[in-house]
């Protein structure tokens, strides 16, 4: 009998266990140059408190529980300090947690010794055996109210199974730790940190897209359907995968970015008796994320649009502001005017995205050879009718060629 199978043997899969799926904290981000913390803080409060007021007997965190593998000594207390005061508040709560793309998988696991004594288990790492094969049984945790948790953190070339592609590997791996506890009695819970097939990434958010670096999305059948509930991380948007309601994400409990200022943010509330029940628990981020316009509008109507907004002082709870202004030409004094405009208003500016208008002009292909010959102000003035469909101010042009000869002088 394996280590997995004496952990779980003879538990009853009809104990009601009551679980919160939460992931994507993010702790220590910074949205643009502005701090986090406060509303980080706030989410944590309202996250034990939940936790208190339910019942909750299994805690998973799914991954990314810090923005960056080097985390910041004040986003590791923050982390610490929540994990201290919600066990002690109720002692009989289990925590798993694992590693996401953004955490460093051993650093987040080095303090288990410690964690364990608080009913606290870390999976970071994959970790093999003296003969170089996969300890499958490490990614198994045993369940207080019975069953078995698949803890699989965050998989890099080389933590899974060989295999043609990385989906497949990912697959192989979910299947071989489910193997580890088939046939045992209790519920079975998995985790992952991974993009699942048919899944909804926000709109134009590159932070979503960049962290898997191109790799192929993982078919929601690598959890096989006698799983009884699977908590994902890694989208920040909420939702179920491929409409299997027991496989989910549970969402980043803040927008990370202006592509996610209309989620809802919160977790998954899940009842685990003969089957899984899901509910999501919103939690009403302390800092709105403000877009204006709705579309790029010239700079004239930008400045109507912030003179509608609300008067008052900046505080930690004031929206960041996007604003978005459609350029034809250079407007050396953009930002100024904004910001003149916002002086009274209660919104940090944070950023001006400048859209110029689309052209149905095609690009055309400038050879090596072709481009050594082309003067600067001829390469300069082409860019700028590309760019804003006009010619170059004659005043613009002379200014240009100034500094261009005073270049070559």
């Amino acid at each position: 009998m394996d280590v997995c199978d004496a952990s779980i043997n003879n538990r009853s899969i009809y104990i009601i266990m009551r679980i919160i799926h939460t992931a994507d904290w993010h702790l220590g981000q910074t949205f643009f140059e502005y701090d986090r913390k406060a509303e980080h803080l706030q989410f944590l409060a309202w996250l034990k408190h939940q936790i208190n007021a339910l019942n909750v007997d299994l805690l998973l965190i799914a991954g990314d529980v810090f923005d960056s593998p080097n985390p910041s000594a004040e986003s590791q207390k923050m982390y610490y300090h929540f994990l201290r005061e919600v066990t002690t508040d109720k002692p009989d709560l289990q925590i798993i947690i694992i590693a996401g793309n953004h955490d460093s998988a051993a650093r987040l696991e080095a303090p288990n010794p410690l964690l364990e004594d608080m009913n606290i288990t870390v999976r970071g790492v994959v970790r093999r055996t003296d003969d170089g094969t996969i300890d499958f049984n490490h990614l198994v945790i045993p369940l207080d109210k019975g069953g078995c948790c698949l803890a699989v953190p965050y998989l890099r070339q080389g933590d899974y199974p060989t295999a043609e592609t990385y989906a497949q590997g990912v697959k192989a791996i979910y299947e071989a730790v489910f193997d580890c506890v088939k046939g045992t009695n209790g519920p079975v819970v998995a985790m992952g940190h991974l993009q699942a097939t048919g899944s909804e990434i926000s709109e134009n958010d590159r932070s979503e897209r960049t962290v898997i670096g191109g790799l192929e999305c993982v078919s929601p059948d690598s959890f096989d359907k006698e799983i009884a509930y699977t908590a994902l991380g890694h989208l920040h948007r909420a939702q179920r995968v491929s409409g299997r309601e027991n496989v989910r994400y549970a969402g980043a409990p803040l927008p990370m970015s202006f592509a996610e200022k209309n989620n809802k943010q919160g977790v998954v509330l899940i009842d685990i008796n003969e089957s899984a029940t899901m509910e999501r628990l919103f939690f009403d981020a302390p800092v709105r994320l403000l877009s204006i316009p709705g579309e790029p509008l010239p700079l004239t109507e930008v400045l109507d649009a912030i003179a509608e907004l609300s008067d008052g002082e900046i505080t930690e709870t004031s929206p960041y502001l996007e604003v978005k202004v459609l350029i034809t030409e250079p407007e050396p004094s953009l930002r100024f005017q904004i910001e003149t405009a916002l002086q009274t208003k209660n919104a940090r500016l944070v950023r001006i995205a400048a859209v110029t208008p689309k052209r149905d002009t095609e690009a055309k292909v400038i050879t090596y050879d072709e481009l050594q010959t082309i003067e600067p102000m001829d390469m300069a003035t082409m860019i700028y009718k590309g760019r804003y469909g006009d010619e170059m101010p004659e005043t613009m042009k002379k200014l240009l060629l100034d500094v261009i000869q005073e270049i070559e002088r």
